[in-house]
């Protein structure tokens, strides 16, 4: 099963994995919503799955496919090479992280490692992880765990917190204590205030 809001994308991605002889994409869907939905009645070996999507998303997705079809293997598909959003996904329980950008062949091998649940990481996001270690100054959105990575993402792309409440299936309540050690683990005080610390450690990029 492809996974993203792009159509284009997964048209892409279905004639590219189509080309392969043993393995047929027998399912397609355009959000989280509907990747669970057909999963209830569609079999699949692998899901492939974009990160950004509207919605809940492409991280909670993946860790709902994971928590209720734990035998099914799952790639994480996306357009960043950011290590604090890779380890926030494989934490989830991907067994392949792959960029968009990557040859083809990442991806082949990315789909064979999930099928037999072993791993295996894109080699720009690897090299990414590795050179972020070696850092002597260390992203403070390292010190975030997977579930407040996730309400980071989506402060930052200003959804507000009954969305935030709908898409993680959490109480308004709960989103406010996650801001607010958001907050306290990046020294800052509001939503303004985070923007800023994002665009300044890279996390976000304005384009022109």
């Amino acid at each position: 099963m492809i996974v993203d809001d792009h159509t284009m994308v997964r048209k892409a991605l279905a004639h590219l994995i189509g080309s392969e002889q043993d393995i047929v994409v027998t399912a397609e869907a355009d959000s989280g919503e509907s990747a669970l939905a057909q999963l209830k009645t569609e079999h699949v070996d692998v899901v492939l799955c974009d990160i950004h999507m509207p919605g809940m998303g492409g991280l909670e997705a993946i860790r709902r496919i994971q928590a209720r079809y734990p035998d099914v293997g799952l790639i994480a598909v996306t357009a960043e090479a950011d290590a604090a959003l890779a380890r926030s996904v494989l934490e989830a329980g991907v067994h392949g992280y792959v960029t968009k950008d990557a040859p083809p062949h990442e991806l082949i091998t990315a789909i064979d490692h999930a099928r037999h649940k072993t791993r295996f990481i894109s080699a720009r996001i690897a090299q990414e992880i590795a050179l972020q270690s070696m850092r002597k100054n260390t992203d403070p959105f390292d010190a975030l765990s997977s579930r407040e990575q996730q309400v980071l993402m989506m402060i930052l792309e200003g959804k507000s917190n009954q969305f935030i409440s709908d898409a993680l299936c959490v109480s308004p309540k709960t989103v406010s204590t996650y801001k607010v050690r958001l907050q306290e683990k990046l020294g800052v005080s509001n939503d303004i205030e985070l923007l800023r610390l994002a665009v300044k450690t890279g996390r976000i990029v304005f384009s022109e």
